[in-house]
């Protein structure tokens, strides 16, 4: 039989800067200790954007007369006056907008998650996007869901391109045997069962878990682009976005966990999140 916990431990207070700036209690049985850290609200401290022109390798689908090449680098611009959260939005946080009736139920398996210190996932990017609305009534400022630019540039160090895949144009299996490599890669290593925030580090920004724990949504619509000797006007689909992460995903706006069927091709992210932008 476990030994006793001493009075004390049973009930001790945690601080935790809310929205409401009220105080969280938790209580400790079965001799386990559930400690909460101390979490800043998502919206209460953004961190600013590096304006600026900058390059980076464009996101979307790119053929050559039909067959699929890597994507080209383009340039960037990210204008002034923009922040990002630090972390993403939390299980507690998205709760909070549930209870508000502002936010959809999520669906069963991720409904109940109300860690303070864990990010939502089992989000949508209809979502995402109704939990921007509501912060942005309840504070009077204006937040969305970042382009895959905005992403980028606040991701720093932490943005990584994956480089450039062998093919052969007279053999369109030299490229998917990479492509299938590629994936075996990726694979390797991934956690699937989401973390605390800053389990994957901060970058020289100060922001936590870019590129780890959750693929973020952005408000960035799929665009299929016909490069070579036959260049067309990109096909942009905004029933599809592009997630950033590990590497960079799309999604149809409507999938809240890709683990049960939602990517036709690929190794489909782990987990779905979002952390929102703020425009002064």
């Amino acid at each position: 039989m476990a030994r006793p916990l001493h009075p004390f431990l049973r009930l001790r207070r945690l601080t935790t800067r809310v929205s409401l700036g009220c105080a969280l209690f938790a209580t400790l049985a079965g001799g386990a200790a559930l400690a909460a850290p101390v979490l800043a609200d998502s919206a209460a401290d953004p961190v600013p954007i590096p304006a600026g022109a900058f390059t980076y390798q464009a996101a979307g689908e790119f053929l050559d007369q039909g067959r699929p090449v890597d994507a080209p680098r383009v340039q960037g611009q990210v204008g002034a006056g923009r922040f990002i959260m630090r972390h993403p939005v939390s299980q507690a946080e998205y709760a909070r907008c549930v209870r508000a009736r502002a936010c959809k139920r999520l669906d069963k398996g991720f409904r109940d998650l109300n860690a303070p210190d864990k990010p939502a996932v089992g989000v949508s990017w209809a979502d995402a996007t109704a939990y921007a609305q509501w912060l942005s009534q309840e504070t009077g400022q204006r937040w969305r869901l970042p382009l895959y630019t905005e992403w980028v540039r606040a991701a720093a160090e932490r943005y990584k391109e994956e480089g450039a895949l062998p093919s052969d144009p007279d053999d369109p299996a030299v490229r998917w045997l990479a492509e299938y490599e590629r994936e075996i890669v990726r694979a390797r290593g991934r956690i699937k069962a989401v973390q605390p925030f800053g389990h994957f580090g901060r970058n020289a920004l100060g922001l936590s878990d870019m590129a780890g724990n959750v693929w973020e949504w952005t408000d960035t619509c799929f665009a299929s682009h016909s490069v070579g000797v036959l260049p067309l006007a990109p096909r942009e689909n905004c029933g599809v976005r592009i997630l950033a992460g590990a590497h960079v995903a799309a999604m149809p706006d409507f999938i809240r966990d890709p683990r049960n069927g939602a990517c036709s091709i690929g190794l489909p992210p782990a987990n779905l999140g979002f952390r929102l932008v703020r425009e002064s």
